[in-house]
């Protein structure tokens, strides 16, 4: 279903479109990729006869539309009220990214949608909106704005995300989060928050991949028979993974930030954001915890029978785990 020819087509006309709104010389460059992607991700949103993914799909439609409307109304009036311009420009990709204060719409999305149109959600349609907003970095005006959105986004995304019981409204949050986190690397480093976003969308891509594969969509969905000790290691590691706590391979590029925040001596924003990370790592815990201890009677011991696992146990293990060979690799070179 997921790979017939219609998808593929779509997937790679998506793939344009970041690779198009990115490698831009000018912001209506920039629209039509954004707009190309859009309208490529719409199809693989709809899932046949599913009300939730159709709802979904509009949603996302309607506000992807307000957000590029807001890109070639600024770029319109870049040249002429540049300030202004570059502020309407900065919303609208916040708009398009699902950073607070514009995230009301994220959650509520991907509570629609399907394990594979939720890991294109949460990785591959951020790219263009966050290497557009590194070109606004380069303006000294737009700092407090970067300030204030990194801030909301890592607030946000650690509060609204404590009394979920989805396992997609979760994960939503906790992107939230880490948009957050991205956002404020992009006033340090670019080459961070790129560091940042592909560890991210690794260790995200275990997670989704097995509540894929074991169609989990509640709390509740982790206490049925179908998950194996197995199953249920890999969701911890994921999760604290995820949620950077040392030494898990997510807290590498955490730290990387951390570094970069206190040698242009942003306390304030630093004081925030591993404060909104203890938070996360509670709800992390939450789940984790949760689909360990409280398992059925007649739960399966045997790792081999995960037979699906056969490649994403090794690829989870050694995603999640990288991190712990870092500090060996520091001393060998």
């Amino acid at each position: 279903m997921y790979f017939s020819y219609p998808n593929l087509l779509f997937f790679s006309t998506l793939m344009s479109g970041v690779l198009l709104s990115i490698s831009s010389c000018s912001w209506f460059g920039a629209w039509v990729g954004l707009e190309l992607n859009l309208l490529s991700f719409i199809p693989l949103m709809i899932v046949k006869n599913n009300q939730y993914s159709s709802e979904a799909a509009l949603k996302y439609f309607l506000i992807q539309s307000l957000g590029s409307s807001l890109v070639v109304f600024s770029a319109s009036f870049m040249l002429v009220y540049p300030g202004a311009a570059s502020v309407i420009l900065f919303c609208a990709l916040v708009l398009k990214l699902g950073g607070a204060p514009f995230h009301f719409w994220f959650p509520q999305v991907m509570g629609g949608l399907f394990w594979p149109q939720v890991m294109i959600l949460m990785s591959i349609q951020k790219i263009a909106p966050l290497f557009l907003l590194c070109y606004l970095a380069s303006m000294s005006m737009m700092e407090t704005y970067f300030f204030v959105v990194s801030v909301l986004s890592a607030v946000i995304g650690a509060i609204g995300g404590i009394n979920q019981t989805s396992l997609r409204k979760v994960l939503a949050f906790s992107s939230i989060n880490h948009i957050g986190w991205m956002i404020s690397s992009i006033l340090v480093s670019e080459v961070t928050m790129g560091i940042y976003f592909l560890f991210y969308s690794l260790i995200s891509l275990s997670i989704v991949v097995l509540f894929h594969y074991k169609q989990a969509f509640h709390f509740n969905h982790l206490l049925t028979y179908n998950f194996t000790v197995g199953a249920k290691m890999l969701v911890f590691f994921s999760l604290l993974s995820l949620g950077g706590l040392p030494p898990f391979t997510g807290f590498v590029p955490k730290w990387l930030i951390i570094q970069e925040l206190a040698s242009v001596g942003s306390f304030v924003l630093l004081v925030v954001l591993l404060g909104s990370a203890l938070v996360t790592l509670y709800f992390y815990l939450r789940v984790a915890i949760m689909s360990l201890t409280l398992s059925s009677p007649k739960l399966m011991i045997s790792f081999g029978a995960e037979q699906s696992f056969k490649w994403l146990m090794p690829y989870s293990m050694f995603v999640n785990l990288f991190g712990l060979l870092i500090p060996f690799l520091i001393m060998v070179i």
